[in-house]
């Protein structure tokens, strides 16, 4: 096995996670695919004097439900689950790419339901537990990524392996600085948007939450968001693919929304709630050893130059108000056209951090 799978379980268990003596943790291991780093991480936490506890998931399963359940199944949120998020200190999330198309057929209102409920899951994660959460690459990720394995796995392993503590350091002192400012304005291709950040906290993402990580975000204040951002590259949720997703807010009240493609779950995403159709994050991509798109929103939003907004639940420690049970991330690429201004001036422009 690749020793590089132990090295990542200790980083996981004793940097990200922070595990100590007599901890409960729990290990999410989604697809057997994801099984070498399941046995680095429970390993690190067997050293660490903790008691590990192994949970198997898997988007075929998953299909299962969506495919043959009836409402009361889909909208099924499992008590175990829930019992788990209830007994574990820590959760360590191993995302195993199988098949981006594995649910493509699934009517998008039976999806968009299905994620509403495994939102609440989630949202119980967020609130009770240390955790991180892994997207570990395969030959079915580099297919999506439109690569070879071994370039794939190289390019998460570089950008795992990065100094945490040398780019936490770096990354708060840009935060230092954008914590001073007050008003965010985003152009680019068929792109103008700008929003307030007054009074709200940059809050550095380091390894703590993702692996790969590397994001700077806040949250804007929803009231104050204004004009029109448009994606390049097509989001991705519940395995579907939306391209060419176009979103307009007036005064913080969302006024037009399309894809070009998904359009039904789309609608329904956004449509779930208040909170769904306002964003509750921004944040910069800012790991540099992540340079190709994967269609896999846990790599493509930490990669450095790119910024990304997230629909719905916002995060409380920048300071956000916007509730919901959707956390959508959707990336989009101004590495080539584009900037963003800090209070008219430019942070980023061209993939480039000013800062």
């Amino acid at each position: 096995m690749d020793k590089r799978w132990e090295k990542l379980g200790e980083i996981l268990v004793t940097y990200s996670t922070r595990v100590a003596p007599g901890e409960r943790v729990m290990i999410a291991m989604m697809e057997p695919e994801t099984y070498p780093l399941a046995k680095g991480v429970y390993q690190s936490a067997i050293k660490a004097g903790a008691f590990p506890q192994v949970q198997f998931l898997s988007e075929t399963l998953r299909r299962c439900v969506l495919k043959h359940g009836n409402r009361e199944q889909i909208e099924w949120i499992p008590e175990m689950e829930i019992w788990g998020m209830d007994w574990a200190d820590v959760y360590i999330g191993l995302r195993g790419a199988h098949n981006l198309f594995e649910l493509q057929d699934i009517p998008g209102e039976r999806l968009a339901a299905n994620q509403a409920a495994m939102g609440v899951v989630s949202t119980k994660r967020w609130e009770q537990t240390r955790w991180c959460l892994v997207r570990v690459p395969n030959s079915s990720f580099a297919q999506q990524a439109e690569s070879d394995e071994e370039t794939i796995t190289n390019m998460f392993f570089n950008s795992c392996f990065l100094n945490w503590e040398k780019e936490t350091q770096k990354w708060n002192a840009w935060c230092e600085r954008l914590n001073r400012g007050q008003e965010i304005r985003i152009t680019g291709q068929n792109t103008d948007l700008s929003f307030s950040v007054k009074g709200r906290k940059w809050i550095p993402f380091a390894g703590k939450l993702n692996m790969p990580d590397g994001e700077i975000a806040t949250a804007p204040v929803t009231e104050t968001v204004n004009g029109t951002i448009t994606f390049e590259h097509p989001g991705v949720l519940g395995g579907r693919l939306i391209r060419d997703i176009r979103l307009t807010w007036k005064d913080g009240e969302l006024t037009d929304a399309s894809s070009s493609t998904e359009e039904a779950f789309f609608q329904s995403i956004i449509g779930r709630d208040k909170g769904a159709s306002l964003p509750g994050e921004f944040a910069f991509g800012t790991n540099f050893m992540l340079d190709r798109f994967c269609n896999d929103i846990l790599i493509d939003e930490k990669i450095g130059g790119t910024i990304h907004i997230a629909l719905g639940r916002a995060y409380p420690e920048c300071g956000g108000t916007n509730q919901s049970p959707i956390h959508w991330d959707i990336v989009k690429d101004i590495r080539d056209q584009g900037s963003v201004l800090l209070d008219g001036d430019p942070i980023l422009q061209q993939g480039k951090i000013f800062l």
